[in-house]
């Protein structure tokens, strides 16, 4: 369905895209994750024929997206990350327009406009101004002109952000929806948005493909490596007898680091704190340990201390 070939996208001496390759079959959701500016609405944008890529090639059922770009685009159905629509406009007026510009046939765009509607679930304003719709309805309005010309392909550019909760939710359920019709492809820096509703998952880091695969393969894969953080606030010395505490545990591995600026400033501006005089003072004893599964964070010194004394003196009586 979609190959990317050695794609680079370079600025001046800054590698936007370095030599990424992958691989997109049909009838699936693919994921695009990875952090803010690591290439991923580069990489879209490359992949949609906006941008010219420096080196590599992409192809969209055999078409060259350089070589072919009319062919290519006829297969591509785009949401960008800031959705391309008309504030002044109705959303009738709106999707009438952009089927003319995307080239659907005179005769069959007042059904495929009823069609989108429909799948978009935005019949019921059709007739309002798009500046007066939410977040939630313009994105729904952006997926409709998307979906007009029933492309084979949907590259979705952070479709749910800015989203509320509920938002989040029913584009996710609409996304799912269209995965079953469409090859679908959306980019996300939020880990829980792609595993909620992808089958596959590309991970980019610096312009680099790190990882692909599916998210419960990823998951397995991250298993011997799950993180958990215990903060522990107290003198230094109780702080260094609970640290050598939890190095006696087996298989567990310790790493101690200082409070810092932010854990402070947390502290500092909490409304149930706020006031309190020792606080800072407490603050600057803070120590932070990184074991097993990241959990919730712990304030009680001497209630951790004891469980882990516990657990040693039980274990004592068990052998």
């Amino acid at each position: 369905m979609i190959e990317v070939k050695d794609l680079v996208k370079r600025y001046s001496k800054n590698t936007a895209v370095d030599h990424l390759n992958f691989h997109v079959q049909k009838g699936q959701i693919y994921g695009f994750l990875g952090p803010n500016g690591a290439g991923k609405s580069t990489t879209m944008n490359m992949m949609t024929g906006y941008l010219a890529p420096t080196e590599g090639q992409i192809l969209i059922n055999g078409h060259d997206v350089a070589e072919e770009p009319m062919e290519a685009r006829k297969c591509i159905g785009y949401l960008p990350e800031i959705p391309p629509l008309y504030p002044d406009m109705t959303v009738l007026e709106y999707l009438r327009f952009a089927a003319e510009l995307k080239q659907v046939p005179k005769n069959d765009r007042s059904s495929e406009v009823e069609r989108v509607m429909g799948e978009t679930r935005i019949k019921d304003m059709e007739h309002r101004l798009i500046r007066h719709l939410s977040k939630g309805y313009k994105q729904r309005v952006g997926l409709a002109q998307a979906l007009l010309g029933d492309p084979e392909v949907l590259i979705l550019d952070e479709p749910m952000v800015g989203l509320d909760p509920k938002q989040i939710i029913e584009i996710r359920e609409l996304i799912r929806g269209l995965g079953q019709k469409h090859t679908v492809i959306l980019s996300s820096h939020i880990l829980s948005e792609i595993t909620s509703v992808c089958d596959h998952v590309l991970i980019i880091s610096h312009g680099k493909l790190v990882a692909s695969d599916t998210p419960e393969n990823l998951g397995s894969y991250m298993k011997h490596s799950d993180a958990m953080e215990l903060q522990v606030r107290g003198s230094k010395g109780a702080c260094e007898q609970a640290m050598e505490l939890l190095k006696q545990v087996e298989g567990l591995e310790v790493r101690t680091t200082p409070a810092a600026l932010e854990d402070v400033f947390l502290e500092l501006t909490d409304e149930e704190n706020n006031g309190n005089s020792d606080t800072a003072a407490r603050q600057e004893k803070s120590e932070s340990f990184s074991l097993g599964k990241k959990k919730q964070k712990t304030e009680d010194t001497e209630e951790k201390a004891v469980s882990v004394e516990e657990q040693k003196s039980d274990e004592k009586e068990e052998q």
